[in-house]
């Protein structure tokens, strides 16, 4: 996979489903369990519908997945047939092994066959857990090394620059005096991004708002928040911070917003706008002044850090 992307810089995204049906398919069939009435055996992958994505931006190279899983297996008790199906209805990135689902279902059910669903619970789900738990690092590990070059790779004399100016700290002159840099402004543009979310708008407004959610769909701890007019936050690390300006309870959020690479105090004014429909909620998000070509970069890290991953943590709506 070739990519024009200096210093891994830009935004990357690698759609896997194929190859995690793949995977699972590997990995899965061919489970089996005996005990002294029963056996079992996992047969077929049967079906895997969902998300899986690897992605790429500023060199750090995450997952981002959901998917249900359909297993057929076969069995027997005494000799005698006793198939059917084993259901996963949610395999997550933040899903862990202790937290997996199996629904068991038995053709044609009845007492005669039950020891195949007790030998299942006991002996196949303990392993399916560990190999669904595996899942993450091994997609990691197989698709993060194709959507980034290698330093070496790096043929721009100018991104060139850039890497050791990142990686090797400036030295600083000692004087007495105070001096000041000053840099050259932005020119800047305003963009418009819309979704749709299968929830209220007063459970929305909270998702952007409340410190343990905001927690939970960035995966993360925020540096500072306090949600509140004045009030300052720093999500992901520090890579996205500002101020809230005006809170309108679930009707509007504004506030300032800057990416950690823009230059210094350079923010953008970002507001989101809730709109209620009939069981879902559009969000009308328009920025203004963002520096022009960082368009892409901002529409493609809201849509996946946002959009996305508040869906995928909180079930509101299918991820396009």
């Amino acid at each position: 996979m070739v990519l024009h992307n200096p210093n891994n810089w830009h935004w990357v995204d690698k759609n896997c489903v194929d190859w995690s049906k793949t995977y699972f398919s590997d990995k899965l069939v061919g489970i089996s369990a005996t005990s002294d009435t029963a056996s079992v055996t996992i047969k077929k992958l049967v079906d895997l519908t969902g998300d899986v994505d690897v992605n790429q931006r500023k060199g750090k190279v995450i997952s981002l997945f959901d998917v249900k899983i359909v297993l057929d297996y076969e069995g027997t008790v005494d000799g005698t047939e006793a198939n059917g199906t084993i259901t996963i209805p949610e395999v997550a990135y933040d899903t862990e092994e202790d937290e997996y689902v199996f629904e068991v279902a038995i053709t044609g059910e009845n007492r005669e066959k039950q020891p195949v669903r007790a030998l299942i619970r006991e002996k196949i789900i303990p392993e399916l857990r560990t190999k669904l738990a595996a899942f993450g690092p091994d997609l990691i590990q197989t698709h993060g090394s194709d959507i980034q070059h290698p330093v070496t790779e790096n043929k721009s004399k100018y991104t060139s620059s850039i890497q050791v100016s990142q990686s090797s700290p400036k030295p600083v002159a000692s004087t007495a005096k105070k001096t000041t840099t000053s840099t050259a402004a932005y020119n800047t543009t305003s963009m418009n991004l819309d979704s749709v979310y299968s929830t209220s708008a007063a459970e929305l407004y909270t998702t952007f708002l409340d410190p343990g959610r905001v927690t939970a769909w960035t995966r993360s701890p925020p540096v500072k928040f306090s949600p509140v007019e004045g009030g300052e936050y720093a999500l992901f690390g520090g890579s996205v911070s500002g101020k809230f300006l005006k809170l309108v309870e679930n009707k509007s959020i504004e506030m300032s917003w800057r990416l950690k690479d823009w230059k210094p105090d350079h923010y953008a004014n970002l507001k989101i706008t809730f709109d209620q429909g009939q069981g879902e909620t559009k969000t009308i998000v328009n920025w203004k002044g963002i520096p022009v070509g960082q368009e892409d970069v901002t529409r493609g890290n809201f849509e996946e850090y946002y959009v996305k991953s508040i869906k995928l943590t909180f079930g509101f709506g299918a991820v396009l």
